[in-house]
């Protein structure tokens, strides 16, 4: 066989050996994002200690749910973690680690974040965005069934 048939036969099978890495390649890395998007875009189940991003707000009198802002409380996508989920923030520092109730939402906060509620607006903006994990101790709240539960106790 001549010698520019053994190199054009090299080249073109090198050029197949790289086209399909880069494939692959891509194909990884388009499965990867989705298993991101699919695990950030799934409920927490209680007792379930899961990765979250956590900044903080000092704005409002009355959170979503119709309590007074205190500290404590939390907003968070309700689709992730419904109003009435308690949670423990861990890995924040001794100052903001704790047990948090989500009783507000907010329109910026999707996805796996949490907003934490600050009195101090300095506070809240020092604080920034932070990575933090999040234990879900009880997932939403149903007022009808704490009342329903009352109701049958006293009878």
């Amino acid at each position: 066989m001549p010698r520019w048939r053994r190199t054009v036969v090299t080249v073109s099978a090198a050029g197949f050996f790289i086209s399909m890495y880069e494939v692959t390649i891509l194909d990884s890395k388009y499965s990867a994002h989705t298993a991101e998007f699919r695990e950030a875009s799934d409920a927490p189940s209680p007792g379930a200690r899961v990765a979250f991003k956590a900044s903080a707000y000092c704005k409002g009198v009355v959170t979503s749910s119709g309590v007074a802002v205190q500290t404590g409380i939390a907003a968070s996508d309700p689709e992730l973690l419904p109003v009435g989920s308690v949670v423990q923030i861990e890995s924040l520092g001794v100052r903001y680690d704790g047990i948090y109730t989500v009783l507000d939402t907010g329109p910026a906060v999707r996805g796996r974040e949490i907003d934490l509620y600050m009195w101090s607006c300095n506070e809240a903006l020092a604080f920034g965005r932070r990575s933090t994990h999040v234990r879900v101790l009880r997932l939403g709240w149903d007022p009808g069934s704490a009342r329903t539960s009352e109701v049958r106790s006293q009878k």
